[in-house]
């Protein structure tokens, strides 16, 4: 069985970048951890909101790279001279990963109740015409 890739549409051209950030996305690793949603606030805003309780904002970092927003969180240890008997509460590290179209610029970050909001807006894409001149050969 042949595997369908964007190439094999000869109409479709320089989807090759497409194709590339689908495959990252897949292999992204989010495994579920901190859970999370996105909502659509406007036509062209969205919000990604997760679950951190327990994370102080020093705690958390949000970046961009490559047109990936990265959220990581990485709490430090302060367990030392405690005795638990039961530890229920996750303290893990996290990495969550979405990956940006065109366009999409991040805007706020805010806490709020153990969760984090992170606020998205997508710019409207401009119309573009064209006119190409066909010359004699």
């Amino acid at each position: 069985m042949t595997k369908l890739t964007l190439a094999s549409y000869p109409h479709m051209l320089g989807f090759e970048q497409l194709e590339r950030v689908l495959e990252r996305s897949a292999k992204s690793g989010n495994e579920g951890y901190p859970p999370f949603n996105i909502e659509q606030t406007d036509d062209r805003s969205y919000r990604i909101t997760l679950a951190v309780a327990g994370f102080a904002e020093k705690d958390l970092s949000i970046t961009v790279e490559d047109r990936q927003l990265v959220i990581r969180g990485r709490q430090t240890d302060d367990s030392e001279g405690r005795v638990f008997l039961h530890r229920g509460i996750a303290g893990r590290q996290f990495q969550r990963s979405f990956v940006l179209a065109d366009g999409v610029e991040v805007g706020e970050a805010l806490m709020e109740n153990g969760l984090l909001h992170v606020d998205l807006t997508q710019a409207k894409p401009e119309t573009v015409v064209q006119t190409i001149n066909i010359r004699k050969g």
